[in-house]
């Protein structure tokens, strides 16, 4: 059986959201289009030029540069990578040509005390492979580029070009599968920068786990290898996974994140609600939609849920906990029902955010960036944390 995109409606309604909470004092920021890379073939599914919004550092922050990838879901075959050719997710031409930088983008130091000043980047996601495709030959029928690992290389070498060769600090980031883009690039991102620079990696619900349906069915890892495949990501994954374990259980971070060796962050809430909601429940596995109250609501969950739940929660654990304990290691795992946390404000960096030991996310990101301290903290399970957002979600599943 054919399996859907894993994107559309669900990362809509996350867009609406966060643009919701964006403040009227937001830094609005214009886009860029790397039209040099068109020549060398790195382009979006539609062949249109890849892109990113860039602003500027300025004061301590001006030799230091944020990096951070936009989310989206994947396409896993003709069909699906189609369907996203015509839109913001598959070609330029769709984006909005000025975008609100808020969260870890933000150029507040109340809003981002750590990052504010620093050159922050988003770079914008249009390939529908974590930036890991690289097919040459291009079907004359359906016109779709799978080039996701040429735009990297290409936005990498734009930006080198305007001064992140000369970084002090750096960081990648993303949310989502642009969190998983973090954490496949990370090693690859380091070596870029200059020999002492201080350069880290943090992924933002990123850290998806094999995890098999409530129908006992493994629905994730048969789509993983699907978009592995039709994108021929293969030779762009991390050798040590790929040398060992079939391509496509190395879009797995739990697969590969022991070899990785640039200081990683993990954000990630262990209820993650898009892998609730798209890998343990996906629509194809509640046939008769007795999931569909608990998945977008986890308040509304049912006891023998709930429990599944739990189960989930010590499974996403496990796989954690499997990468080892290094000291370079960040961990900030809490409780919440929600996906993606470093880019809406509110949960980011507020008055009511999110908190671990009486620590925001923002504060422990920046604390262990800066190595004033260490954190590593996993919260107690649901519905223990008052601190949480749980989001509630009036859409299906769109998986």
């Amino acid at each position: 059986m054919a399996i859907r995109s894993l994107c559309s409606v669900w990362w809509c309604r996350a867009v609406a959201c966060a643009a919701a909470l964006v403040t009227v004092d937001a830094l609005l920021v214009d886009i860029t289009y790397v039209e040099s890379a068109v020549a060398k073939g790195a382009v979006c599914l539609d062949g249109s030029a890849p892109a990113y919004h860039l602003a500027r550092g300025s004061g301590s922050g001006a030799n230091s540069w944020l990096v951070h990838f936009e989310g989206g879901g994947w396409c896993n075959n003709v069909t699906t990578c189609l369907q996203r050719k015509r839109t913001r997710l598959g070609s330029s031409k769709e984006m909005a040509t000025q975008i609100a930088f808020s969260g870890i983008l933000s150029d507040r130091p109340d809003y981002s005390p750590d990052f504010y000043n620093w050159n922050k980047v988003k770079v914008r996601y249009c390939d529908g492979s974590s930036f890991t495709g690289d097919v040459q030959q291009v079907d004359p029928t359906t016109k779709l580029y799978y080039r996701g690992a040429r735009i990297w290389q290409a936005v990498m070498e734009d930006l080198l070009a305007k001064g992140m060769d000369k970084a002090q600090n750096a960081l990648i980031s993303g949310c989502s599968a642009g969190g998983l883009t973090s954490i496949l690039h990370c090693d690859r991102f380091h070596e870029l920068l200059p020999v002492g620079a201080r350069v880290k990696c943090l992924s933002d619900a990123g850290f998806f786990i094999n995890e098999k349906d409530v129908a006992g069915v493994g629905y994730i890892a048969a789509f993983f290898n699907d978009v592995v495949t039709t994108h021929g990501s293969a030779k762009n994954l991390p050798s040590s996974c790929t040398s060992s374990l079939p391509p496509g259980m190395c879009f797995f971070p739990q697969n590969e994140v022991k070899q990785i060796q640039t200081p990683l962050f993990f954000l990630n809430a262990a209820y993650d609600s898009w892998q609730v909601r798209n890998i343990l429940v996906p629509g194809i596995a509640d046939h008769r939609g007795t999931w569909h109250s608990c998945k977008h609501d986890i308040d509304q969950c049912n006891a023998d849920q709930l429990r599944v739940l739990q189960g989930f929660r010590d499974d996403f654990l496990k796989a954690v906990a499997e990468q080892g304990n290094s000291a370079t290691r960040g961990l900030f795992i809490n409780s919440c029902f929600v996906h993606c946390q470093s880019e809406s404000q509110e949960l980011w960096f507020s008055s009511d955010s999110p908190m671990l030991g009486n620590t925001t996310i923002a504060n422990a990101v920046g604390d262990w960036f800066f190595d004033r301290s260490s954190f590593q903290k996993i919260d107690c399970p649901y519905p223990c944390d008052s601190t949480c957002h749980n989001r509630i979600y009036d859409d299906p599943s769109h998986a």
